[in-house]
């Protein structure tokens, strides 16, 4: 009896063994797959702000907290099943789709330094009007802010979480979906907790700038000019965390999928300095980073220029078909017009000419062309014989 007592805790020691090392495994992997994302992570921190400026300071939250909700609806209920099929009974299919994405995403960094160098011009933002009738108006404007933003939010969830489980790839399928729902409620908590901080920081700085202590009022008046600052930081910092993710993302999928020459190349300037005592893992890390962004914005710059021309091309070619329509349009209107006028200058001449070649032959038929036409009614002033 006390054999099988101690056999029973010995089961439950190795299961407690067990359940610790695989949330070890689970936290760390999460871990992983988190830092993977950061880039996509720092450029929707940048982009979720701008869909509330304009909007009522007082609803601010309320809307940052529904497309929270939205975002884990994304990353959860669409994404995470998707991927993880993906993943499970087409695993081959994972490498080109990140590919796929990092793609995207060098475009994304690259199509930003364009814009900010003058090369092509700047995506302006659709302006929000403001409400003119009540409430309901309000609540239509709000929910298409949210839908928006959802929307946005959905492309950069998809980079988020197809990388995240290319880091945890080799975990079993429980692992992977237990690893991607941390990984979805970390980021989302993260991120929109963290806008909105950002969001109200302006709010709370005014709030403390009307305090009595200086010290509070500095304070205060140094967070709302560190606003526009933080927000255009993180802008910089999104953009090129974009083209380093991306890049890398490039590198390794291109050796994965049997063209080594660039991920050789970087791996052998890697070397050296990754032999450095003490600082080797980190400089090697740098050396790393520095050609992924490097290739990141070389692709994406090709990309973009593709994308670029091909749509200067389809501009050109609409242009080209509405000039032609109003050209042939105009010649439509102009040869009716001109069609008329002959044919009433030919009317015209016709006429006169009927008048004319009548008035010539009644006279000749009189008198053969000579002489005043006679007149042969009876004169009442004489007798009919003349006399």
């Amino acid at each position: 009896m006390a054999g099988g007592l101690f056999a029973l805790l010995d089961d439950v020691a190795a299961l407690v063994k067990l359940s610790a090392a695989s949330l070890d495994d689970v936290a760390a992997g999460a871990s992983r797959a988190s830092i993977k994302a950061a880039g996509v992570v720092v450029d929707d921190a940048a982009v979720t702000p701008k869909f509330v400026e304009g909007v009522d300071p007082k609803r601010e939250l309320s809307i940052i907290k529904r497309i929270a909700l939205g975002s884990l609806v994304n990353k959860i209920l669409i994404i995470l099943p998707i991927i993880l099929l993906l993943s499970q009974f087409l695993p081959w299919l994972l490498t080109p789709l990140l590919m796929v994405g990092g793609t995207y995403l060098c475009f994304e960094g690259a199509e930003k330094i364009l814009e900010k160098l003058g090369w092509i011009k700047h995506h302006e933002e659709p302006k929000k009007k403001e409400s003119k009738h009540g409430k309901k108006d309000e609540g239509d404007a709000e929910k298409k802010i949210v839908r928006s933003a959802i929307t946005t939010d959905f492309v950069l969830s998809c980079e988020i979480m197809v990388i995240a489980l290319n880091e945890v790839a080799d975990e079993t399928l429980l692992s992977r979906a237990i690893i991607l729902v941390i990984v979805a409620l970390g980021i989302t908590v993260g991120i929109y907790g963290t806008v909105g901080l950002i969001v109200k920081m302006d709010d709370i700085g005014l709030h403390m700038a009307k305090k009595d202590k200086p010290g509070t009022q500095k304070f205060g008046r140094f967070l709302v000019k560190a606003m526009p600052k933080l927000l255009a930081g993180l802008s910089v910092i999104g953009t090129f965390a974009m083209l380093w993710v991306g890049g890398h993302i490039i590198l390794v999928g291109t050796d994965e999928l049997g063209f080594n020459a660039l991920y050789d190349f970087v791996h052998h300037l890697e070397e050296p300095v990754a032999a450095i005592a003490g600082v080797g893992g980190f400089l090697g890390w740098l050396v790393n980073t520095f050609f992924s962004l490097i290739l990141g914005a070389i692709w994406g710059g090709i990309v973009a220029g593709i994308a670029i021309g091909f749509t200067a091309l389809l501009k050109s070619g609409n242009k080209d078909d509405k000039d032609h329509k109003d050209s042939t349009g105009q010649e439509d209107d102009e040869v009716p017009a001109d069609m008329a006028a002959a044919e009433s200058s030919a009317a015209d001449a016709s006429s006169t000419a009927d008048s004319t070649s009548t008035a010539d032959h009644g006279a000749g038929s009189a008198d053969h062309g000579a002489g005043p036409k006679p007149n042969y009614a009876p004169n009442p002033g004489k007798d009919s014989s003349g006399s």
